[in-house]
């Protein structure tokens, strides 16, 4: 027959399937575990936007934006704050701990 098609229901997902919490938790973790300082940078942040948010009825008479954009620096600091010594301690560690394993495990040969 010609212009009729046929639909089979062979191995086809129309609704796509959403990652289980599961699957994000162990990535969140595993992340964690390449770059310990990214969660505290989260943290960081997450905690000045709480205070910020704490203070803006009792921010006196400084202006809206004033408080806003002394809440946007601090919470920036601690995520760079934070980025910067996950950097620094990754580098501490392939340039000082690796070497030195690889000193070491020479040395026992």
């Amino acid at each position: 027959q010609i212009g009729s098609a046929t639909m089979s229901s062979s191995n086809v997902n129309l609704v796509p399937m959403l990652p289980s919490e599961d699957d994000q938790t162990s990535k969140l973790i595993r992340k964690s575990k390449e770059s310990p300082f990214v969660p505290v940078g989260i943290a960081g942040f997450a905690s000045v936007v709480a205070y910020g948010l704490y203070k803006l009825k009792m921010r006196g008479n400084r202006k809206m934006s004033v408080h806003l954009i002394h809440m946007r620096v601090a919470a920036q600091g601690c995520v760079v704050g934070a980025m910067t010594i996950g950097v620094l301690y990754s580098m501490y560690k392939e340039y000082v701990v690796k070497p030195r394993e690889q000193k070491n495990s020479l040395l026992h040969k």
